[in-house]
């Protein structure tokens, strides 16, 4: 493919990725098995690693795990895009005491994408303070990007369960499922079925690292891609294999040109209303 739009993809202040690449390193108990990080370097030699792979577009997906942490994160995230061209302001959020005023701010600074990690932030996306922030990303037309499957931990609020409550409550919400839900494949799947705004995307399915769901969903799969809703995406840096095996791993799956395309690129150039660079 001539250009990527991934719209899974991780820059946060060196601090904190210097702790989640030391998570990675020792195996924490939500990795369980070696996971040695291929790319590592400053932003700036990673930036131009991703655009050597053909990324045109990507995000910098920061997560807030307890509170006191979303304000900061924000602050990096989208003064990170301002100054590196071709990212998607990005932006996080936790339930805490002023999230819609914490949410609020980062979209008025122009986040264009927020993350939120139920696995790893152990939160219950149902909490009642989070229900004006879903009902203002609807509204502002904001999609979030949420790990809400159980892979590789579920914790009680995992599963499309709990997810699935929050887009019946707030029908209009523009979500993105990271790593097409797994383990819980065929929930999120007809979870895309019933909501038009729920996408989901590749990152690490279907590589030899991580597997991906039964033959038996394939058809699905293929017919949401080309329905525009599934978009690629990668977890770089923090994957142990080269960038370009997620995109192999896809080209694999033999569901045509048009569909790599519409996954690689114009799925989600539609969703954030970007027009093509060449």
């Amino acid at each position: 493919m001539d250009e990527l739009f991934d719209v899974h993809t991780h820059f946060m202040p060196p601090r904190l990725l210097r702790r989640v690449w030391a998570y990675f390193d020792e195996q924490g108990p939500l990795i369980g098995r070696p996971w040695p990080i291929l790319y590592r370097g400053s932003d700036a030699e990673r930036v131009e690693l991703l655009r050597s792979f053909g990324v045109r577009h990507f995000t910098a997906l920061a997560y807030a795990h307890r509170p006191g942490m979303a304000v900061a994160l924000n602050e990096w995230t989208l003064d990170f895009a301002a100054r590196t061209p071709g990212c998607l302001p990005s932006a996080t959020f936790f339930p805490e005491p002023d999230v819609l005023a914490h949410v609020d701010a980062a979209i008025a600074a122009g986040a264009r994408v927020f993350k939120v990690h139920l696995q790893v932030g152990g939160f219950d996306p149902r909490e009642p303070m989070l229900a004006p922030v879903w009902d203002r990303l609807a509204a502002a037309a904001v999609p979030v990007v949420v790990h809400a499957g159980s892979g590789p931990v579920a914790n009680g609020f995992t599963g499309p369960g709990p997810f699935g409550e929050v887009l019946r409550r707030h029908p209009g919400l523009l979500a993105i499922v990271a790593h097409l839900g797994a383990p819980e494949f065929e929930g999120f799947l007809d979870l895309a079925g019933e909501h038009p705004g729920v996408h989901l995307d590749t990152t690490m399915v279907f590589t030899e690292f991580f597997g991906g769901p039964p033959a038996s969903l394939l058809p699905r799969i293929r017919a949401l891609g080309l329905a525009g809703r599934i978009l690629l995406g990668s977890d770089f840096p923090n994957i142990p294999y080269p960038y370009t095996h997620q995109i192999d791993s896809l080209r694999r799956l033999d569901f045509g040109e048009a569909w790599l395309r519409a996954v690689c690129w114009e799925n989600a150039a539609r969703l954030f209303g970007v027009e093509k660079m060449s």
